[in-house]
């Protein structure tokens, strides 16, 4: 039934296919003698390009635009214009984002699902609730009475996580308690991946680890070994996990491998925020420490920060927004800095160009988080949560089979099966998701291989040591006994002698001296026989060496040679 469902998502019927030529720059596999394979690699690249030409012509379709501020005149700045000015200037459904929500169980901290249309708050001393954004609708509101930590939605609104005090607890829409998960033990930060339907979580032992809540197995459990962490983010495009540490490292992390993918040292303190950048496939992200400064980093090269500034005050949080603006909160201040002036390569310590600002005098900000689809940005805080316009942070066209900000039930219902229909496994998850369908590159450890293409690592040691002028070559000389023999008159005599100390070499060792005894009194037949081909051996070369000079003496008559056997 598996490989039908897989088979019928995979292929196309006839009518459908396409039957024009190839597209000009499709990938060529001529290289390849596999006549099936050959094939099969070319529909692919044919079928890829494709589809990249018919995105773009699909691009000319699409009804709205993303729209920026403008200002007229050469003195003027975006940042000037306050949010009662956005609010009047935009119209009436748009102005509804900005709202003030003044409570009492703060610091705040919020989320939005996928499609932007419900959101999640929860406070620090327990107050959590959900509720419909557009409408208003509230979905449920607890009173948890402990200490609550992060939030967030999993596959849709319908269910929740919660990192409380001790454990993570799972809700439905209606604020029924549903899952505890125990071995998520005192939880600071929560992330979900919705393509792999996974929860990943971090805590105040230092262990992430990966829950899938399809099956409710734990796929994953990686100690990070460097204590407790309260910094975490995922990155959109291949689904890695970004950690900020107490001694400013940044690392990355995937299921498949017990070590962090990548480890950066970012900044000279705690690392307080990280954030990655999803309008740019997560090529950048953005990491702000507590010695107060803010850098960007490029995750093609990690070879040092494009951009850093200082923030106001000690510690900064931060936030990408689908179309690329960033928000940094410090200080009672929210600033927004927006593309291309955000990802240009800097190299002296400045600011980018300012393009929105906010005081928000209730302290401290805690966290910052971008409405999808919408330009609206959530600020949690002590006194509540706050949301602000900011035009042309926001993707003004979704795709509807993706997340659709206005589907009914039923068509929820269908994208939460076909989800998980095309749910990936986390063995795939990497930091390059490019690896997917390509070929393996060819092995460099192959027989025929040119020895100059092998890398220097990889190579054998005697290779290695040859390449470095240390390879001992009279190793090979000393195993020929009739060369060698014939120069033992002419070699010196500590050449001799230094051979015979590199044959000890290793022999005085506990382990060598170990296996000794173990065998001091066994008796192989094996080795026996061994021993005595080899004595004959060197028996008959000594014979041949001596009738070669002249010096082989006749044998002397014993009278045990009449019970000799002919030959």
């Amino acid at each position: 039934m598996d490989s039908l469902i897989s088979k019928a998502s995979i292929s196309l019927p006839k009518s459908l296919r396409a039957t024009g030529p190839a597209p000009e720059n499709a990938r060529k596999y001529n290289h390849i003698a596999n006549k099936k394979l050959r094939t099969t690699l070319h529909r692919q690249s044919a079928h890829t390009e494709r589809s990249k030409a018919l995105l773009k012509d699909a691009e000319l379709l699409l009804p709205n635009e993303a729209g920026m501020m403008e200002v007229e005149g050469e003195m003027d700045r975006t940042w000037r214009i306050s949010q009662d000015e956005i609010a009047r200037a935009v119209g009436l459904d748009a102005a509804r984002g900005r709202r003030e929500l003044a409570l009492d169980g703060g610091p705040y901290r919020a989320r939005y699902t996928r499609n932007g249309r419900h959101m999640a708050i929860v406070g620090q001393k327990g107050h959590v609730a959900t509720f419909d954004r557009q409408t208003g609708t509230m979905h449920s509101e607890l009173q948890l009475r402990e200490t609550c930590r992060d939030i967030t939605f999993l596959q849709d609104h319908s269910h929740y996580a919660v990192a409380q005090k001790k454990y993570v607890f799972i809700y439905d829409r209606d604020g029924v308690e549903l899952h505890r998960l125990k071995s998520h033990v005192e939880p600071t930060r929560l992330e979900f991946l919705p393509f792999h339907w996974l929860l990943a979580t971090v805590g105040n032992s230092g262990y992430l680890k990966y829950q899938d809540t399809s099956t409710g197995q734990l796929v994953a459990e990686h100690r990070t070994k460097l204590g407790a962490c309260v910094t975490m983010t995922q990155n959109f495009h291949n689904a890695v996990i970004h950690l900020g540490h107490q001694n400013g490292t940044v690392t990355l992390w995937t299921p498949n491998l017990p070590h962090p993918a990548v480890r950066l040292l970012a900044h000279l303190g705690p690392v307080c925020s990280v954030s990655v950048d999803p309008s740019s496939g997560g090529r950048y992200m953005a990491t702000a420490g507590a010695d107060g400064t803010v850098k960007l980093w490029d995750c093609r090269s990690w070879k040092e920060a494009l951009r850093s500034w200082s923030a106001r005050g000690s510690s900064a949080n931060l936030a990408w927004s689908q179309r690329g603006c960033l928000a940094v909160a410090s200080s009672g201040t929210v600033n927004v800095y927006s593309r291309p002036s955000i990802h240009a390569p800097h190299p002296i310590p400045s600011p980018p160009p300012l393009y929105l600002t906010h005081p928000q005098p209730a302290k401290p900000l805690t966290s910052l988080a971008f409405c999808p689809y919408e330009d609206i940005l959530a600020i949690g805080h002590a006194a509540g949560v706050s949301s602000i316009l900011v035009p042309g942070s926001g993707e003004p066209n979704f795709d509807s089979a993706e997340a659709d900000p206005f589907e009914h039930a039923k068509a929820r219902r269908e994208r939460e099966v076909k989800s998980l229909l095309d749910k990936i496994q986390p063995d795939m998850i990497a930091l390059d998701p490019e690896f997917v369908g390509s070929l393996a590159p060819p092995s460099k450890l192959t027989s025929g291989a040119d020895p100059d293409a092998v890398p220097f690592a990889r190579r054998p040691r005697i290779e290695r040591l040859r390449v470095q002028g240390k390879a001992d070559e009279t190793e090979n000389v000393s195993g020929d006994e009739d060369a060698a023999s014939g120069a033992d008159d002419r070699a010196p005599k500590h050449d001799r002698a230094e051979r015979e100390k590199r044959k000890m070499r290793g022999k005085g060792k506990s382990l060598k001296r170990y296996l000794r005894k173990q065998r001091k009194n066994v008796i192989d037949p094996r080795a026996v026989a061994v021993r005595e081909q080899l004595a004959k051996q060197r028996a008959e070369r000594e014979k041949a060496r001596a009738a070669a000079r002249n010096e082989l003496q006749p044998e002397r008559p014993s009278a045990l040679d009449r019970f000799k056997r002919p030959s």
